[in-house]
């Protein structure tokens, strides 16, 4: 399935194997680990497990996650990855998370590329919830969920095994309607 999704700066595509090198130079930086609970892969077989399964998670038939790539329009240069995991059909919601390359920290890449996902999620796929969680000490991803008008519903205690220990997850969510009401 050839899907892309593009921006001002940005193009998203969903994540093949020639992806590899660049998604595993991603998962093995530690600032990008501080707050993942996947942790920082073996080696690059390990990468090459999870993006298969990232790819198959997005064939066509099943279509229950999309994982996208995502390349500054202007270089190229791999920028880090976005996705929106589908939930069941009778809750028509889906799930959103990102990771950058900390080079492009700081941008308002991580904005920009979620407000794309989250365009698809809402406007093709038709979705009426998507949501995200994220580690209360993780203020910059706080503020890209509140950028892109999410709303912080609920805090969980202790369920987030970072390398620094158990952490809270804060708990976000767009509806349909608060979508629609501000981009139109």
């Amino acid at each position: 399935m050839l899907l892309s999704l593009s921006t001002t700066r940005l193009s998203l595509q969903l994540v093949e194997l020639s992806d590899l090198n660049d998604v595993h130079a991603l998962h093995a930086l530690p600032e990008t680990d501080e707050f993942n609970t996947l942790g920082i892969p073996e080696d690059i077989e390990q990468t090459k497990q999870i993006l298969q399964s990232w790819i198959a998670a997005s064939d066509a038939i099943t279509n229950k996650a999309y994982t996208f790539s995502i390349r500054d329009k202007g270089t190229k240069s791999f920028v880090g990855l976005v996705a929106l995991k589908l939930g069941s059909e009778k809750y028509n919601r889906g799930e959103v998370w990102y990771k950058l390359h900390v080079a492009h920290w700081g941008k308002g890449y991580a904005t920009e590329a979620l407000k794309a996902v989250l365009k698809y999620g809402f406007e093709i796929l038709e979705l009426h919830r998507i949501e995200a969680g994220c580690a209360v000490a993780n203020t910059a991803s706080i503020r890209v969920l509140e950028k892109v008008g999410m709303a912080k519903e609920g805090r969980k205690r202790k369920v987030l095994p970072l390398k620094s220990g158990w952490s809270d997850n804060f708990e976000f969510a767009i509806l349909e309607e608060d979508w629609n009401s501000v981009n139109l």
